[in-house]
């Protein structure tokens, strides 16, 4: 995402139109579950929610935390779909390298295009039943207000970046043990922390090296996840007792989450052998670094 050049008395009000301009560009192919629009409507969505506490006027106000309350519904609707199509893509990764594919795997992979397509369903219910007339009077007048002054813009991100790099800190000193949640939940912080330093980009008006060290970590962090999460989808095909559920196909739904659990773990052990603290070290430097953090980091 390109650096807007947001200096001045009018940056944040500037920056608050783009972020909202951004998320009802892609909702349209989103709704017919577009794949390039999910990903995009996702992203765009969770930048406007970090965002419109730092910019509007009022953040605190009755419109501000009703749009982000629907913006946060319209996130969480999306990502479902999202994520079984990441993990019907591994999957066909994981058959294409087989030797062979046996009868069992290609009814698993069944079962999970069977599974995108229901969460892809609820998806574009669930985007019908959100509130988004009221998103869009409530977004369109927060934008009318104007942005807030630049330098409260500039106090408040120093918090949040204060608040989030903390808490990235205290992530990554647990980071040893192979444990999804909790790696899941540092990947929610580190990319909160990525695009509070996105923002913080386009209100100074240039380039740092925060944000794609930032999305470095949270990728690798998401490699972990994606796999976890086929693994677990394999490990409930193996433990039910359908009727129709034979031996080989629970034994072939058992390999499955050997494998990709194991894949999961190996991406593991390469976020440990990447360095993740200086990683993470340089992007709050490049962020201002918060003094908090200086110790914990050395």
């Amino acid at each position: 995402m390109g650096v807007a050049l947001a200096r001045g008395a009018d940056g944040p009000t500037q920056l608050l139109r783009d972020r909202v301009r951004r998320v009802f560009r892609f909702r349209p192919k989103a709704r017919n579950a577009d794949e390039d629009a999910l990903h995009e409507l996702r992203i765009s969505g969770r930048r406007l929610r970090v965002a419109l506490p730092m910019l509007a006027t009022k953040p605190e106000g009755k419109r501000a935390r009703r749009a982000l309350k629907i913006l946060r519904q319209m996130t969480r609707t999306a990502g479902a779909s999202r994520d079984h199509d990441v993990m019907v893509g591994l999957l066909d990764e994981s058959l294409k390298k087989a030797p062979a594919v046996t009868p069992a795997a290609r009814l698993l992979r069944r079962r999970l295009i069977g599974a995108r397509a229901r969460s892809r369903r609820r998806m574009t219910d669930g985007m019908l039943d959100l509130e988004i007339a009221t998103l869009r009077r409530d977004l369109r007048r927060l934008v009318a207000r104007r942005g807030e002054a630049f330098f409260t813009v500039l106090v408040r991100v120093r918090r949040a970046r204060d608040t989030e790099g903390e808490a990235a800190v205290t992530g990554l000193s647990r980071l040893e043990a192979f444990d999804p949640e909790a790696l899941h939940a540092l990947r929610i912080v580190v990319r909160r922390l990525r695009y509070l330093a996105e923002l913080l980009d386009a209100l100074r008006g240039q380039k740092s090296d925060a944000p794609p060290l930032l999305k470095q970590l949270q990728d690798q962090l998401g490699a972990i996840r994606d796999r976890w999460l086929v693994a677990e989808w394999a490990r409930a095909q193996a433990t039910r007792r359908a009727p129709q559920d034979t031996p080989e196909i629970r034994r072939a739904a058992a390999a499955l989450q050997a494998a990709f659990k194991a894949e999961s773990q190996a991406h593991h052990r390469a976020l440990l052998g990447a360095q993740p603290r200086d990683l993470l070290r340089r992007a709050l430097n490049a962020m201002g670094r918060p003094q908090a953090a200086k110790t914990a980091l050395h």
